[in-house]
């Protein structure tokens, strides 16, 4: 396979690891190598091997171990033997910069219901420099569907959005173009869409211009199987309500289809008026939402830093941490912030946010829109969020489940209430090595209303005296003794997600003999409970922005 080319035009947009070439002298290297792991990580779908973290680097195995065990420290990465995989708290970094847009919050609901209302799927994009990158996606699931992740980016040359944000390209923006496609002419670097066959020529540079002027002139544009065979769109740009902006279009607004359900021709004279239409309520949204009070800033990450640097000595890296929590200084109510802003939510002196400032606009992270202020950029998402916005709610929970099972020596399980709620369904688990261990595996269908699990699930939805679902909601734990099977004891705590409604239920199953039923609440039930708030913490920040699927 070629090796993949690097520019500072795309997504693989990140200076020689060692941080000497090109940066500002007074960039934070660590920061600058911290961000490379972070990327090789993402563009590896989640997960790699330490090795193969120093090979894909360049950097000394020992800088590859302090930067993973800092990025574990802060619950960005989870180390696993040889393996290093990223988790969704990572996602805290992508979910500043959608935040501070205000765009998917605004404007997510109305994209969902057009995708309800024709049954495709509907995408937001934003420009990313010569690419878009998406923000929002509501996909139908089909067969054959669509593959693409919020923060995926794509060449705008190959996509319907692409021609409509390059009708405001500058000169300097179409130099930029030509020269990525000059050196990547198979978009090698751009993984979330096939490569090119046989690169790019300059036929294919002409039309993407021709289809710009097209777009300047008709307020729309069309992908006909520009990304590959049988993937067609349409799409229409959302105008911000700032007419002072230099770009005017804050989004575009995409309907996706296959050519087995609708030509290109089909999307227009069918579709198009339809997504006109959404946009407008879109654009009308934007224009009568008032900018949002500026939202809790993150506190003591100062604090927390040093303490970290105590902890674990020379192997915690003090300014990659201190300077990846400059990126979450932003968010909602607070898009731009001065360099005094940044040092006051984060509890860092001004000198060390100033350079981490500097460090994230040599790597496109932030933009000064003012001589005095900062903003996030799109490519924030490239680190880590388009693998980590598919993660289900069992693959948030396995981990801690695995946990939690090394310390209390039983077994542990994850399950949901089935659509008939009348069973459980198990949709995670851990078991012990014990010679006589409770078999339940994952996919198992029970009775709800007979174990822990269930009860715990039933007590968020009805108040059935026979199960005591009153009491299990008001201690907030189930715990049934020997009634779906003698000797069988379980203990069961609800899983709640962003708005507080119970998901899920996390369990621990025992023989009665192995922990008396005073045990099970006094030693076991905190073990739980905290299981519980740490899956809960993961699913609250994967699920600001994205739909976390619970089986």
């Amino acid at each position: 396979m070629p090796a993949k080319p690097r520019n500072d035009h795309h997504e693989g947009a990140v200076p020689p690891a060692d941080g000497n070439t090109g940066a500002p002298a007074e960039a934070v290297t660590p920061l600058i190598r911290g961000i490379a792991v972070l990327r090789e990580l993402t563009e590896a779908d989640g997960t790699l091997s330490l090795s193969a973290l120093e090979r894909a680097t360049g950097l000394a195995r020992s800088t590859v171990d302090r930067i993973t065990a800092t990025l574990a420290r802060m619950d960005y990465v989870r180390v696993d033997g040889r393996d290093v995989h990223l988790t969704p708290r990572l996602m805290e970094l992508g979910n500043a910069y959608l935040s501070a847009l205000r765009l998917p919050a605004l404007l997510s609901a109305r994209a969902d219901a057009l995708a309800d209302e024709l049954d495709e799927s509907v995408s937001l994009a934003v420009a990313d420099r010569d690419g878009i990158r998406f923000i929002h996606q509501a996909t139908r699931r089909r067969a054959m569907s669509l593959s693409f992740r919020i923060g995926d980016l794509l060449p705008a040359e190959r996509t319907a959005p692409g021609p409509l944000f390059a009708t405001e390209w500058t000169d300097t923006d179409w130099r930029h173009w030509r020269d990525r496609r000059a050196s990547d002419p198979r978009d090698l670097s751009f993984t979330a869409v096939p490569p090119r066959r046989y690169g790019a020529d300059e036929r294919a540079a002409e039309a993407f211009v021709a289809r710009t002027e097209e777009a300047a002139a008709n307020g729309w544009a069309l992908d006909d199987q520009l990304i590959e065979p049988g993937l067609v769109a349409v799409s229409v740009p959302v105008r911000s309500p700032h007419p002072g902006d230099r770009r005017s279009i804050a989004c575009v607004a995409s309907v996706v289809s296959h050519t087995s359900r609708h030509t290109a021709r089909d999307l227009r004279t069918t579709l198009l008026p339809r997504l006109r239409s959404a946009v407008a309520e879109m654009e009308r949204e934007l224009h009568r939402t008032p900018p949002p009070e500026p939202g809790p800033s993150p506190s003591n990450l100062a604090l927390w830093t040093g303490a970290s640097k105590q902890r674990l000595g020379r192997d915690f890296i003090e300014s990659l941490a201190r300077g990846l929590t400059v990126l979450t200084a932003f968010g909602e109510g607070r898009p731009e912030l001065t360099l005094t802003e940044v040092a006051q939510a984060t509890g860092l002196a001004r000198a060390t946010a100033r350079r981490a400032l500097i460090t994230y606009e040599h790597l496109d992270l932030v933009t000064t829109p003012s001589p005095r202020t900062f903003t996030l950029t799109p490519r924030v998402l490239s680190l880590g969020f388009p693998p980590l916005s598919r993660t289900s709610l069992p693959e948030i929970a396995q981990p801690h489940l695995s946990d939690l099972t090394s310390r209390i020596h039983e077994s542990t399980s994850l399950a949901v209430l089935s659509d008939s709620g009348e069973e459980i369904q198990c949709t995670a688990r851990v078991a012990t090595g014990r010679v006589m261990s409770v078999n339940i595996t994952v996919g198992t269908r029970l009775p709800a209303h007979a174990t822990a699990l269930g009860r715990v699930l039933l007590a968020d939805t009805r108040d059935d005296a026979r199960p005591g679902l009153a009491s299990i909601r008001s201690q907030g734990y189930a715990l049934v003794d020997e009634e779906l099977e003698e000797g069988l004891r379980s203990l069961a705590v609800p899983v709640r997600d962003r708005s507080g409604k119970v998901v899920a239920a996390l369990n621990t199953a025992m023989h009665a003999s192995r922990h008396t039923l005073r045990e099970c609440v006094t030693d076991l039930l905190p073990e739980l409970t905290a299981t519980a708030t740490r899956i809960e913490s993961d699913l609250r920040t994967a699920g600001r922005f994205t739909h976390v699927p619970l089986t």
